[in-house]
């Protein structure tokens, strides 16, 4: 029987408890346990045969992992703890700060380009849709490529009004222009601004004494996340929070419209439909460590995105049986 992948899970969130769930799934990789920064003591795990470790256990099992799973947000965790573990462990993660993402890309690989694997911006957005995207630009390079998110919630936007001091708790919704996306599907090629083509709506608990209007100065003002959209904070109470905003939906569309020749329209659309974003943005970063632990073994250190990466490392199936199967 071919030896399996040993995973780690560092962070505990949604997106670790959606981790742990897809390596259930997945009889070739075994989960080692949790890692956290929390006392280990005060966290129960989904599944009760999952062991959960403080972070400092992490050293000496180098030779013991074969992947980390980053599941830190990316606004104040990954760009200080992700170049910290790439420099000993292979490691998978979701960074998902779109205008930051060459400089961290940077730094991962000077990280982990001994004798390390880091994949980064691993998920659907970026992720999946950055390959298609990449698709779209190279079969059609007469077009325009346009990506609509939601509705739903960004795991990535919430969490950074989380941070906010004064919040307590917090979530953003991402809200697509229906005559946007209607639009762009008919071929019309529009020029969108970003603004034009989402708004962003966010619901927050404050803490007690907090200054409502700092905060919201604070959320829509923010650089990388609020700053360009039409944003709108509601205040509301920590009963109401718990009641309507427990799920997690999300989804999308990245559509290329162009011509194969003058008068002859293509349109390309990829979408998905999602229940729970942690937990698919978790069974995509599930598949990239099957992925980066076979890149480890064939010697290619270093960072790489998903637009680096060959589909057929994603599979547990054979080359062969792949060929055979879906070609």
């Amino acid at each position: 029987m071919t030896q399996r992948i040993r995973v780690g899970i560092v962070g505990y969130g949604n997106l670790g408890r959606g981790v742990e769930a897809s390596l259930a799934l997945n009889p070739d990789l075994e989960l080692v346990g949790v890692f956290t920064r929390r006392d280990p003591a005060t966290l129960t795990p989904a599944r009760p045969e999952t062991r959960v470790f403080g972070i400092d256990a992490l050293d000496g099992l180098e030779d013991q992992i074969d992947v980390l799973i980053l599941c830190g947000g990316s606004k104040d965790d990954l760009p200080i703890h992700g170049p910290e573990l790439a420099a000993r462990f292979s490691t998978v993660d979701s960074f998902d700060t779109h205008a930051r993402v060459p400089e961290y890309f940077e730094a991962m690989n000077a990280a982990a380009s001994g004798e390390r694997v880091a994949i980064i911006s691993v998920g659907w957005d970026p992720g999946l849709f950055s390959i298609n995207r990449l698709y779209g630009e190279a079969i059609l390079p007469e077009g325009d490529t346009h990506t609509f998110w939601g509705r739903g919630l960004s795991q990535g936007h919430s969490d950074a009004i989380r941070r906010v001091p004064g919040v307590a708790a917090g979530v953003q919704y991402t809200i697509p222009s229906e005559d946007a996306i209607a639009r762009v599907r008919s071929g019309e090629r529009p020029a969108l601004s970003t603004r034009d083509k989402h708004a962003r709506e966010c619901f927050i608990v404050l803490e007690e004494g907090a200054n409502e209007d700092e905060i919201r100065e604070t959320i829509v003002s923010m650089p990388h996340y609020f700053d360009e959209y039409n944003t709108t904070v509601n205040v509301i109470t920590a009963e109401e929070f718990a009641r309507e905003h427990s799920a997690m939906p999300h989804g999308g569309f990245v559509i290329r419209s162009g011509e194969s020749s003058p008068g002859t329209a293509q349109v390309i659309e990829y979408q998905l439909t999602l229940a729970s974003n942690p937990e698919f943005t978790a069974s995509v970063l599930v598949a990239y460590a099957r992925a980066a632990a076979r890149l480890g073994a064939r010697g290619q250190f270093g960072a790489h995105s998903v637009l680096d990466i060959a589909p057929a490392l994603l599979s547990p199936e054979t080359p062969e049986a792949l060929r055979a199967r879906l070609l």
